[in-house]
């Protein structure tokens, strides 16, 4: 039986992954395992063609349920059509790869399969992951059919990536990496499909700075980044143009993000400042420097040569100048790392550097802050309101945070 109809209050997250015939399709193995392994309930489609290059036995056992195919459609062994059943069970509609044949029946609005007929059947966010060679995906009936697609409000189309391809030639047509498409899940799974930031321009600063005192030696601090990479991959999945000013980090920036690295907070000020005029959100969630080494050797300090002392000197304050430039109709947003009392520092920096809301960090709780895959917090804003944010993602922590502001002059 397909069993797809028990409803309880707190249900699990409900996700059709759909596998179009591509060399891609491998990699949806990683995903729908990975995807399990965040508690989602999975059901899986395989093409026909799909099933030239993954079996379905591989992605049932993934899955820990059937995956159906065409075969499955056309037998009359459910108490309802199965596309009807299926179409109405998901919240997401992942398509991975979408292939140039699947895009152009979606355009064409055709259902002769499972896939298309579930795609009609369903009114769920449909997120799309295109893989094909860079000539096809380059192709004006190709482009016009994924525009014509994107008009349609459910639509959600990832940027395909560049490089190597299976067929030998580099170039655009890769589709877009497994932990990349499992964070826009979980991202349409907390908005709904909801894109309130379309339109709109957000710059996020992000890790934290390195100020060297001779090549290889440098004060920082142990921030990775992965907060502002949370806030720009959330910003994006909710429609934004996203700009991420970012210090060295160890992850991959998303597609269809801007990205700008930087070293120094002085590199950091420069940037940010550039880019704020043309931005209605400002998040400095960057660990930036407080002070750097007053004298700079070009070449490495032998240890006997190391400064038994070493003279520093304050680096610029970004977000109090930041505030100084900005304009009535921007949204400046801080952090304030704190350990103890979290709030009264974080309340003292949101009224001193003049900004609209400050994001309150314990770094002294275990698995939270620096470095951490997961945070927690207390969002202020100027007009006194308050939200405590539980230990949760980082990914959470960016929507609670977009959550919090729209409709918020910006």
């Amino acid at each position: 039986m397909l069993n797809l109809q028990s409803q309880t209050s707190n249900r699990k997250n409900r996700v059709i992954i759909a596998v179009g015939g591509g060399i891609a399709a491998y990699k949806v193995c990683e995903l729908v395992s990975a995807l399990f392994k965040t508690g989602v309930e999975i059901r899986v489609i395989l093409t026909q063609a799909a099933q030239q290059f993954i079996t379905p036995l591989t992605l049932a056992t993934l899955s820990r349920h059937c995956a159906y195919t065409d075969d499955d459609f056309w037998q009359a062994t459910h108490s309802r059509p199965l596309h009807i059943e299926l179409g109405e069970w998901a919240d997401v509609l992942v398509i991975a790869p979408l292939t140039a044949h699947t895009l152009a029946k979606l355009a064409g609005g055709m259902a002769d399969n499972l896939l298309t007929n579930t795609v009609l059947a369903s009114t769920c966010p449909v997120l799309l992951a295109p893989a094909m060679n860079t000539d096809m995906w380059s192709q004006l009936a190709v482009q016009r059919n994924w525009r014509q697609l994107l008009t349609d409000s459910r639509y959600h189309g990832m940027n395909t990536g560049s490089g190597l391809l299976a067929c030998d030639r580099i170039g655009a047509g890769r589709m877009a990496e497994p932990p990349e498409i499992l964070t826009y899940i979980q991202s349409i799974l907390h908005t709904g499909g909801t894109r309130d930031l379309t339109g709109k321009r957000v710059l996020i600063s992000a890790g934290g700075t390195r100020e060297y005192f001779d090549p290889v030696r440098f004060i920082g601090n142990p921030s990775t980044g992965k907060m502002g990479l949370a806030l720009a991959q959330a910003a994006l999945h909710r429609g934004a143009n996203v700009t991420l000013v970012h210090s060295p980090a160890s992850w991959d920036v998303p597609l269809g993000v801007q990205a700008i690295p930087v070293v120094s907070a002085a590199e950091m000020q420069q940037v940010m400042q550039s880019y704020l005029h043309n931005s209605n959100v400002i998040i400095m969630s960057a660990a930036v420097a407080d002070v750097k080494p007053r004298d700079y050797s070009t070449e490495k300090l032998p240890k006997r040569s190391l400064p038994k002392f070493l003279p520093l000197e304050p680096v610029p304050d970004i977000i109090a100048e930041l505030a100084q430039l900005k304009q009535p109709h921007q949204l400046l947003i801080g952090f304030a790392a704190q350990t103890g009392d979290i709030i009264t520092p974080a309340m003292a920096k949101l009224q001193n550097k003049n900004l609209d809301m400050i994001v309150a960090n314990p770094i002294d709780q275990p698995d939270s802050g620096f470095g951490s895959d997961n945070n927690q917090a207390i969002f202020l804003d100027k007009q006194g309101n308050q939200r405590e944010i539980p230990p949760c993602s980082k990914l959470q922590m960016a929507h609670y945070l977009f959550d919090f502001f729209v409709g918020k002059p910006s």
